[in-house]
């Protein structure tokens, strides 16, 4: 029997991977016995990254989710671990140096055993506060690797840093494959090589499975000594998550690891629990894609929890680009060809700006270069028209040390915009701000909260913090949740909603009497009828009502700004009358028809 191998399930990460938002405290509550008497974890990911900017975006206090999370779980024994930022802690821009140091007092006061951090350029320096408070509070320290794939990230790379990870006293390593692009045989390399430097090294494995290498890496970095595999569970496994936890065990188990058992009537009870959280509220802000895994990543290396918003992008500006293009006679990009197109300007871009780690906040900062890029080939104008001060912020050095070296054209630019470049460390240019924050709760007449927990949240996350004390987080969700309910073509009983002057409340009122099984069809965004049903997908003429079509078909298309919005078929059935014409405007949330 080989050594023992430990699970982290990445509770966290499983929905900020696949969708916006995430669970509230009284569903955390509710699951984390549940989890326990799965028997299988050692540690569960349980906060950190987007987590408390989130809880603060619809109307939730983090403190408490965080204190009311750990609590059952460090109980029964279970570590709970967290994500930071380094420099940027838990936020997309740096944080100084005392809100960094508050943080690590807070979450060792909330439950957290294992702080994970990460930089995405592999700076060393940016994780030197970390690890050194970390180890002030009592708490693990683990520093991680952000894995890439290209000619800059090779072993001696990734050694050098480790290096100084272990000269600042981090008591753990963990490879943060993001991308679920570090190739199996690279890492089970890796892995080695730090284990025969560095024997006492807890070395824990965290992998997407969107290109769809994770099983094989995970297989490769156990047998070549490492200790903890992060993993998911339904209905969030695989697509851009984690493998799935009952399938690693049975993996490691058949090559002859030691791996605990999972009591299944436990996990059959949490998947439903999760399901029943996703059809509460979570399910809306889902993008679908997500649950779909693409080997297209291998060729951008972008992660898969991004391809929700890219495809928003995408969309965003498809129609304009085609305009663009139409406009000066040339022939129109489908999606697929301006995804492709995206995909090869990532891959073209990335060392042009010095290959960073395409994990957070890099990762976005590259693809909206390449996204801008396609934008001025189209337009005709040159590569880098577009640039936004935070993608300039990484290539000055203000971030830390690029892994690779800067494309001339991009420090010609520079030079020609006037910038000048940074090599120092990179905390040093954003002094303290806790005295700030303290004048600012005491104005308001806000308390500190219990191990000043509510100025932590304020300095890290200003905006949101305010919104939330002020009561107007908790309305905005409210109306982003109705809206993306409005937009969802579920509907469990005919809604009356307003309809355009030309229709009738008797067809509303017919359709009751005649046919009460019948639901509407509404439109998701405001703009003009293009086709009243297109039938498995065909963008056709109206087709006559008693038409049938079958779940998953497109049943009309809406124009909007941006192009095209299709509405889907959830179920098996016919037209029954259409209530708007084809050419007819049309608001969002009007029934264009009624099917059954």
């Amino acid at each position: 029997m080989k050594k023992r191998i430990k699970f982290c399930l990445v509770y966290r990460d499983m929905w900020q991977s696949s969708g916006k938002y995430q669970p509230r405290v009284d569903q955390l509550t509710e699951i984390a016995p549940v989890l326990v008497r799965m028997g299988c974890f050692d540690r569960v990911e349980t906060n950190g990254g987007a987590f408390e900017q989130v809880n603060l975006m619809y109307g939730e206090n983090p403190n408490h989710a965080v204190r009311e999370w750990t609590k059952p779980l460090r109980a029964a024994g279970i570590q709970c671990q967290m994500l930071e930022r380094a420099l940027n802690g838990l936020r997309m821009y740096p944080v100084p140096a005392d809100v960094r140091h508050l943080m690590f007092k807070v979450k060792k006061a909330q439950g957290v055993d294992v702080v994970r951090s990460f930089c995405g350029l592999n700076d060393y320096r940016n994780l030197e506060l970390s690890i050194k408070y970390a180890n002030e509070f009592g708490l693990i320290s683990q520093a991680a690797l952000s894995i890439s794939h290209s000619p800059v990230h090779t072993l001696e790379h990734y050694l050098s840093v480790v290096d100084k990870y272990v000269e600042y006293g981090a008591k753990e390593i963990g490879l943060k494959d993001m991308a679920g692009i570090g190739r199996p045989a690279e890492l089970g390399k890796l892995v080695k090589a730090i284990k025969e430097k560095y024997p006492q090294l807890v070395i824990q494995y965290h992998g997407h499975t969107g290109p769809g290498l994770s099983m094989a890496s995970v297989l490769e970095v156990c047998r070549n000594g490492a200790d903890i595999i992060d993993v998911a569970m339904e209905p969030l496994s695989w697509g851009m998550v984690h493998p799935d936890v009952i399938a690693v065990q049975a993996m490691l188990r058949d090559d002859g690891f030691e791996v605990a058992d999972i009591d299944m009537n436990a996990y059959m009870e949490a998947r439903t629990l999760t399901q029943k959280f996703m059809d509460d509220f979570l399910g809306y802000f889902i993008e679908p894609k997500n649950k779909i895994s693409t080997s297209l990543l291998l060729g951008c290396g972008l992660p898969g929890g991004m391809m929700g918003s890219m495809m928003a992008d995408l969309k965003g500006i498809h129609h304009y680009l085609n305009t663009t293009l139409e406009k000066s006679g040339r022939r129109k990009l489908t999606e697929d060809e301006l995804l492709i197109k995206l995909f090869d300007e990532v891959a073209a871009v990335w060392p042009m700006v010095g290959t960073p780690g395409l994990v957070t906040p890099f990762s976005q900062y590259v693809k909206n270069i390449a996204l801008m890029n396609v934008r001025a080939e189209i337009e005709g104008k040159p590569r880098f028209t577009y640039m936004e001060q935070n993608q300039w912020d990484m290539i000055l050095g203000k971030c830390g040390r690029l892994p690779g070296p800067l494309a001339p054209e991009i420090v010609a630019l520079a030079k020609e915009k006037g910038f000048t470049f940074f090599d120092g460390v990179p905390q040093d240019n954003y002094p303290d701000e806790l005295p700030k924050y303290r004048k600012m709760m005491e104005e308001k007449g806000w308390d500190v909260g219990q191990d000043e927990e509510e100025l932590f949240e304020l300095a890290m996350h200003e905006r949101q913090y305010v919104d939330y004390k002020e009561g107007r987080a908790k309305q905005n969700f409210a109306k982003e949740l109705a809206a993306a309910k409005e937009k969802s073509n579920i509907r469990e009983v005919v809604k009356i909603v307003k309809l355009p002057e030309v229709v009738q409340q008797e067809i509303v009122d017919r359709m009751k009497e005649t046919a009460p099984e019948a639901k509407p069809v509404v439109a998701p965004v405001s703009g003009q009828l293009l086709w009243e049903v297109a039938v498995d997908g065909e963008k056709s003429m109206p087709k006559p009502v008693g038409t049938p079509f079958k779940k998953g078909d497109t049943v009309c298309f809406v124009s909007a700004y941006y192009g095209m919005e299709p509405v889907i078929s959830l179920f098996d059935g016919q037209l029954l009358e259409v209530v708007v014409r084809q050419g007819q405007k049309v608001n969002k949330g009007d029934v264009i028809a009624f099917v059954k």
